[in-house]
């Protein structure tokens, strides 16, 4: 199966691909729009709600996304946070849409795309609709898969946990082999890989801040790691991509 093209992103069989898209630092540039902005809510949060001081609430903070791959569920297991409550009250950000910024040429690109588009994100269901449609692309996205959409059985199962995976793809009725998820996180794509998923590194800018950040600070970025299938610089690079015979993974069981 091939993804980009007019042509060559249909599979031998006719079918498109279904596009799975991070939202921050994929679509846009959050290390100027939001994150900074997030970060300072989660902190001030945890030191009110846990009654903490400053120094302890930034080191829960940064512990908890390291361990958990999302700061909630540290506040969840270990000190009874209600999830809405959190997401609401860190997420507000107060002028965000005028910090947001979209290249024409983005737009283009993902229009061109071939079969259904997602997003996929850690964020709220909210922040992620503020941003998509300051960004001018809510319309070019069949529909959005936010954390309030990754629970199962009562357990929250955001980003990078395989078991959302699978379970989006059953939901979706679609074949691992025929996802393409599109992140600048490489333990997302790394757990998406070992499900069957295509994965595709979006390096824009961790390439402009010459550095990852978080959890994958001081990583070598001119090297790919095998459970990455394809590295882009923008998103127009999408257009040219391909699966090759080799990786294609095996069938989601039935």
């Amino acid at each position: 199966m091939a993804f980009g093209g007019t042509s060559a992103t249909r599979g031998r069989d006719g079918s498109a691909p279904v596009w799975l898209f991070d939202l921050d630092d994929t679509l846009h540039d959050a290390g100027v729009s939001a994150f900074r902005g997030i970060n300072v809510a989660m902190t001030d949060y945890i030191e009110r709600e846990l009654a903490v001081d400053r120094a302890e609430a930034d080191r829960l903070r940064g512990h908890y996304w390291a361990r958990y791959g999302a700061t909630m569920l540290g506040l969840i297991r270990h000190h009874g946070v209600r999830a809405p409550h959190f997401l609401h009250d860190t997420h507000r950000l107060p002028g965000l849409e005028q910090r947001l910024r979209a290249h024409p040429h983005d737009l283009a690109a993902l229009a061109r795309l071939p079969g259904r588009r997602l997003i996929l994100t850690n964020a709220p269901r909210a922040y992620a609709e503020r941003v998509l449609d300051a960004l001018g692309m809510r319309r070019l996205f069949h529909g959005i898969v936010a954390i309030e959409q990754m629970r199962m059985f009562g357990h929250w199962r955001p980003k990078p946990d395989a078991r959302m995976f699978r379970a989006l793809c059953t939901k979706l009725r679609v074949r691992p082999s025929r996802c393409v998820l599109v992140e600048d996180t490489l333990a997302h794509q790394k757990s998406a890989r070992a499900v069957g998923l295509h994965t595709v590194w979006m390096q824009r800018w961790l390439l402009s801040r010459g550095s990852a950040h978080g959890p994958e600070a001081g990583l070598e970025l001119r090297r790919k790691p095998a459970f990455v299938c394809d590295r882009i610089r923008a998103l127009p690079d999408l257009l040219r991509i391909r699966q090759r015979p080799s990786q294609r993974p095996r069938p989601i069981p039935r």
